[in-house]
């Protein structure tokens, strides 16, 4: 597998560049990095996350903030919130690298909802490089990417990072969602009147759409669209490979799947990840050990990508 290099993290300031709404309630923010930032970021794998402090950015005009978040809003924020990155662009310059990322993210509570307040040139500071990204097996000729609702940016980044990279691997995508709605994506009409994730178009990556209700695609689990999927094809264990994030029963699947047809798997775990850095102890996931008991790690610190044999899922 690629090595996972060994990337220091710091604090240091970013510039928005541009904040543009995607659906409803998505959006896509973009920011450049100062010089300590683009160094500290320049070889970050996807899979790793930053965490933003957002303290002491403004609430939005009360006509833009959802009506069901306008009462919890104007809470304090007085922790950094943790995103993945959907894009990384390293530019190498004579006096060191500039470092440009994409971050996609859901209003969801007061400090997604005073995110929809930035604008170009605007200054936010950043928390990063943090946890460990997805490894790449040597001799990966085809990887199979899942993503579920807001676990899709670091899917996104790592269709992005194997097209660069990794020309030679072949590359499928299944999105899944609750809606049509929920897709954290631009769509579009296809030209045989199928919707196409335009994200995923750029890069010339096949996506495949699973909604809950049917309103878009397979009408039903993303799970169950790739198990049907790769029953038609033949994706060799030795060469091929699943990487997912999601919630976490869609994860559980995706490493049962995974299972079912021999496949080595990385799921990217998500839990609410109060530091980042390990201190605080509340994103533990609970892991097997060889003595056949369990352990647990820390998702900020050991992940958020585990291998998918490795993790103990509990159902609900």
């Amino acid at each position: 597998m690629e090595d996972k290099k060994a990337v220091n993290k710091g604090i240091f300031e970013a510039e928005v560049l541009s904040n543009q709404q995607i659906r409803q309630c998505y959006y896509r923010l973009n920011l450049q990095f100062d010089a300590k930032g683009s160094r500290l970021f320049q070889n970050v794998t996807p899979g790793q996350f930053l965490e933003l402090d957002l303290s002491r950015v403004s609430l939005p005009d009360a006509s833009m903030i959802p009506a069901h978040l306008r009462d919890t809003a104007v809470k304090q924020i007085l922790l950094r919130r943790p995103f993945s990155f959907s894009d990384v662009i390293v530019t190498p310059l004579s006096e060191g690298p500039c470092v440009k990322v994409e971050i996609m993210y859901c209003v969801l509570g007061p400090a997604t909802v005073r995110m929809m307040s930035l604008k170009s040139g605007d200054r936010i500071s950043v928390l990063g490089p943090l946890g460990n990204g997805f490894s790449i097996p040597q001799g990966l000729k085809q990887a199979v990417l899942l993503a579920g609702g807001m676990g899709s940016p670091p899917v996104l980044h790592l269709a992005s990072h194997l097209k660069r990279h990794h020309p030679g691997c072949e590359i499928t995508a299944f999105v899944g969602a609750k809606s049509c709605e929920s897709l954290p994506f631009s769509v579009r009409i296809g030209d045989h009147k199928g919707l196409v994730l335009e994200e995923f178009e750029m890069l010339q990556v096949p996506s495949h759409i699973a909604t809950d209700d049917g309103s878009a695609g397979y009408h039903g689990f993303v799970t169950d669209k790739v198990r049907h999927w790769l029953e038609d094809q033949s994706v060799a264990p030795d060469s091929g490979a699943v990487f997912a994030c999601g919630p976490e029963p869609m994860l559980a699947g995706t490493a049962r799947l995974a299972n079912d047809f021999n496949l080595p798997c990385q799921i990217s775990m998500e839990r609410m990840m109060a530091c980042g850095i390990g201190l605080c102890q509340s994103c533990a996931v609970e892991i097997k050990s060889d003595a056949g008991d369990t352990k647990y790690r820390l998702c900020c610190k050991d992940g958020p990508v585990f291998d998918a044999n490795d993790v103990l899922f509990h159902k609900a």
